[in-house]
């Protein structure tokens, strides 16, 4: 017997689906190769908009959500960023849309979310993050339409060994008055 939809709330067809990107940089754009592959169609929302990119631009997140059936959350965290994903934005994406959250939990209104959620203002989320770490909300724990996840995609055998060859690359070039190889500038 095939189950049907209602068992898996979150179940539905990735070729064709319009996916909105907010923030493409490196990761941003990683997961938007991985999406093209299997026939979505990519549109972005970025601090600027990327010259040398040819997915479809756009200047707030909530014009994104209008445009999106998903939406991918890839930026850093700032001043400007925490709290993007609002109630408005939310209800833009609408009552089968989806949010992703990969890059940091305050870039969601987590309460919000979750009233969102509760309302059927939306159709799901898929959260690797979360606004108070590692305390997650327990609404969400009960529902049916989310999927939690630690935020560990990093921990792997070849990223360690990445991260190894980074950092004692950069003491190498930084005791040799040499430009490092990953340079975080502060403001």
């Amino acid at each position: 017997m095939w189950a049907s939809k209602g068992d898996y709330p979150l179940a539905s067809k990735l070729g064709g689906k319009r996916v909105g990107i907010v923030g493409l940089g490196s990761i941003g754009s990683e997961i938007a190769k991985r999406l093209e592959a299997f026939g979505c169609i990519i549109a972005y929302n970025s601090r600027k908009k990327k010259t040398h990119v040819t997915f479809p631009f756009y200047e707030s997140a909530h014009d994104l959500a209008r445009n999106s059936d998903a939406l991918i959350l890839c930026c850093a965290l700032t001043n400007e960023t925490r709290h993007l994903i609002n109630k408005d934005v939310m209800k833009a994406l609408g009552k089968t849309g989806v949010i992703v959250n990969v890059g940091r939990g305050p870039l969601i209104d987590e309460k919000e979310l979750v009233q969102c959620l509760l309302r059927d203002e939306i159709g799901g989320a898929a959260l690797d993050v979360f606004e108070n770490e590692p305390h997650v909300p327990e609404e969400l724990l009960a529902l049916d339409n989310v999927v939690l996840s630690p935020h560990g995609a990093m921990a792997t055998p070849e990223s360690f060994s990445a991260l190894v060859s980074v950092i004692l690359g950069n003491l190498d070039a930084f005791f040799a008055n040499q430009p490092l190889l990953s340079e975080m500038k502060l403001k």
